[in-house]
């Protein structure tokens, strides 16, 4: 790649990661429309690295574009949403299960003890932090399972669910029931309790859907109502 592909290369990924967070954090909601002229003159930037970063988007379901109204956004498709969560519990399923079959621990499990089977007084409030470290949590699961295909899939939908889970952790509940519940499996797995772990696993993903759900139909409601 020459160094002028290289440089148009990462300033798409520059305007495609700002786009995709303003998307995240609902600064554009569902039906809403940009223009690439727009969007250039707002971040100092060409019309054609907007016009990768926008494809890209598109290629994820996050946007759509009609000849002469310009890009808009498309609605969140829960179901289709609820799908990838189910393809989720699949994946960490086998994952959990390749794990209690193991005699020894992989040394993820240790960086993911010393995150989350700490005390009360030292788990961490901050939401987006939280989050951050959840993502981790599952990731690393499958990373110690071994098949380095299917973690590659988990990441796919871990990116494409994450619209709707981040939001699991705009309330102080939520991260609590998040450190507890992690806690629950992660010893389940260390103590190679296979049935009790899958349970836990199952338990905490549907309860992390609904809530999900629920909260950013609240969010999207907040920011049509007062546009903020």
């Amino acid at each position: 790649m020459n160094p002028i592909t290289l440089e148009r290369h990462n300033l798409a990924s520059q305007v495609y990661e700002q786009l995709r967070t303003e998307l995240d954090e609902f600064v554009w909601v569902p039906g809403q429309r940009r223009s690439e002229v727009e969007i250039g003159d707002r971040l100092g930037v060409s019309r054609t690295p907007v016009r990768e970063a926008l494809f890209r988007l598109r290629a994820e379901c996050r946007i759509d574009v009609e000849p002469k109204t310009g890009w808009f956004v498309l609605p969140i498709d829960f179901d289709r949403i609820e799908q990838l969560y189910d393809l989720r519990v699949v994946l960490e399923r086998w994952a959990l299960e390749r794990l209690c079959e193991r005699e020894e621990n992989p040394p993820e499990l240790a960086e993911l003890k010393a995150v989350w089977l700490v005390a009360p007084a030292d788990r961490l409030t901050d939401g987006p932090l939280v989050g951050q470290l959840d993502e981790a949590f599952h990731t690393l699961l499958m990373q110690a399972a071994g098949n380095d295909e299917m973690a590659r899939v988990h990441r796919d939908v871990t990116e494409r669910i994450r619209v709707v889970r981040r939001f699991d952790f705009t309330r102080p509940d939520r991260i609590e029931a998040t450190y507890s519940e992690h806690a629950k499996i992660l010893r389940a797995v260390i103590q190679r309790r296979s049935q009790p772990a899958l349970l836990l696993l199952a338990s905490h993903i549907e309860h992390s859907k609904v809530q999900a759900r629920g909260i950013t139909l609240h969010q999207l409601q907040r920011v049509r109502r007062t546009g903020a």
